[in-house]
């Protein structure tokens, strides 16, 4: 189920979103979405999303800290039919969101790239093809990564209208927080590094 998922370059959101330069003025690009304790859609519940891009015309990221159960790396790289297997390394797999849940993508640190390698900040990247997880497997690779199956997505104006409306906090982020070893501690993990306690937490609200 995974041929022609990861062996694709390009992540499936729409270009003119990827396009968007990091750290664009007004965009939270390579920032951690926080969402709020009154968060009303039940997907996205204590959800920490890296947000790989953030554009006038919309937005994607990945959810952090929803942990596959059903699937191991090992299982992965036999259906891919890739060696090493056991392997060399291991990297964990989260469900990366509602969108395309079938459609794989690793999110790693940049010191590891590859044609079609999407630059989410100066230190991170994203990547969907099939050569990231043959290096890992062989005992390569970037330094610290993730695979998701499946990203979130949002149209233009969307995310921009949920944050003023107060469903996320945003914080930067940072290797501790992204490549979390314990993911179901990462969203009080997230709110302590924004100095907030969540059971304190009124309807208002107040962005980083």
């Amino acid at each position: 189920m995974f041929n022609g998922i990861m062996a694709q370059r390009d992540p499936s959101p729409p270009k003119e979103i990827l396009a968007t330069d990091a750290g664009e003025d007004g965009y939270l690009t390579g920032q951690l979405l926080v969402a709020m304790p009154g968060m009303s859609d039940p997907r996205f519940a204590r959800s920490v999303i890296c947000l790989c891009a953030h554009s006038a015309e919309g937005a994607m990221g990945i959810v952090l800290n929803q942990p596959l159960a059903k699937l191991t790396f090992d299982d992965l790289l036999a259906q891919l039919k890739l060696d090493p297997v056991p392997p060399a390394r291991r990297i964990r797999l989260t469900q990366g969101g509602p969108v395309e849940g079938g459609r794989g993508f690793v999110l790693h640190t940049a010191d590891w790239e590859t044609e079609g390698s999407l630059k989410v900040a100066a230190d991170l990247a994203l990547t969907a093809s099939v050569e990231i997880l043959k290096a890992i497997a062989e005992g390569g690779g970037p330094r610290e990564g993730v695979l998701a199956l499946g990203y979130a997505g949002w149209g233009p104006g969307q995310l921009d209208d949920e944050i003023h409306g107060n469903a996320w906090l945003n914080v930067p982020a940072d290797e501790a927080l992204l490549f979390a070893e314990q993911p179901e501690q990462l969203w009080r993990a997230a709110m302590a590094r924004l100095g907030i306690d969540p059971s304190a937490l009124s309807g208002s609200a107040g962005h980083a």
